[in-house]
């Protein structure tokens, strides 16, 4: 296996540890003929990713559905490389198989206008965690592109089925009142899945130190990203996310960072998107074509930073994926 050039000690550290990418998207395609892209992430050492099926406003229960499908009907004719992660347990026996695992997350709910029942759907077609919001406001609550009226009743209602099937919430993409309304009215670990700091970064789709800290107190994870607008001047090197990483260790302890790339495979596709929904995505915010992303060949290069900043092993695997296990082990069902 092809560590791309770190060192021996790296090597073995991230060979032996569970790897957890908490956000990879992929382009809707009928035939699948993107799904073999997932094996770049296999490929570098990755032993669990979530797999996006939703993404902006308008997607339609319709394509969610279809989605979910599809990319349930490639894993089970790919198991000699593929695992559907329903259960933590399937997450840690995919490991010793080499097998790379995969579960779904929905990262727009807004289509559901007012039908509770969609989150058991969503949680029996594979979908393990769900953000409120993606950007613009919905039927949940207000986005971090807008302003931001806080979580709705009927919002209310959907953390709590969330929290009763078993799956975890995420507020990325989820404005700053409306997270916080979130963090408010549960007991059940809930995520950042893929969201920097603001601190380290200013732009609306980063979290200020007061949500990481709300983050840490409900038991959840921050992941962090690897998008160049998000982690400042476009730079995707490893060791500027490991920067990000740092700062939200020594602010919300190890227990509570974790790492959510957000590549986008067909990054043709993702480009036309950005250009196509200025609502969702305004170019004057640094989303455009120009806007880097941190390659998954790049992962391995993420235990070899952390090692220069005299992370411990054990500190280490928390931060690759132990933590988002334990996310899984205390709230999935």
């Amino acid at each position: 296996m092809d560590y791309w050039n770190i060192t021996s000690r790296a090597q073995h550290l991230h060979s032996e540890s569970l790897v957890w990418d908490n956000q990879v998207c992929l382009p809707y395609s009928k035939d699948n003929r993107w799904m073999n892209e997932l094996e770049r992430h296999r490929r570098a050492g990755v032993d669990m990713v979530i797999l996006s099926i939703a993404g902006n406003d308008g997607c339609g229960i319709e394509t969610l559905t279809r989605t979910a499908a599809n990319f349930r009907y490639w894993i089970d004719r790919h198991s000699d490389k593929y695992r559907l992660a329903l259960a933590p347990e399937d997450i840690v026996a995919a490991k010793p198989a080499n097998k790379l695992a995969v579960a779904f997350s929905v990262e727009n709910p807004g289509d559901m206008k007012g039908q509770i029942s969609l989150v058991s759907l969503y949680y029996s077609l594979g979908v393990r965690w769900m953000t409120m919001v993606y950007n613009r406001t919905n039927c949940i609550g207000g986005g971090c592109h807008e302003e931001d009226s806080g979580l709705t009743d009927f919002g209310l209602q959907v953390i709590k089925e969330m929290d009763r099937v078993g799956m975890v919430k995420c507020c990325s993409h989820t404005g700053y009142r409306t997270a916080m309304d979130v963090f408010s009215n549960t007991d059940k670990p809930t995520i950042f899945s893929h969201s920097n700091p603001l601190s380290l970064q200013d732009h609306p789709r980063n979290i200020p130190d007061t949500l990481i800290d709300a983050c840490a107190a409900s038991g959840g994870v921050v992941s962090l990203n690897g998008i160049g607008v998000f982690l400042g001047n476009n730079d995707t090197r490893p060791a500027t996310l490991v920067r990000h990483i740092d700062y939200v260790v020594q602010r919300a302890g190890i227990e509570h960072v974790g790492i959510g790339i957000d590549y986008c495979y067909g990054i043709g596709e993702l480009h036309q998107t950005l250009a196509e929904t200025q609502d969702v995505w305004p170019s004057r915010l640094g989303y455009g074509p120009d806007m880097a992303i941190m390659e998954p060949e790049k992962i391995p290069q993420i235990t070899e930073e952390l090692l220069k900043l005299n992370y411990s092993d054990d500190s280490i695997r928390k931060i690759l994926g132990e933590n988002l296990l334990r996310v899984a082990n205390e709230v999935w069902q």
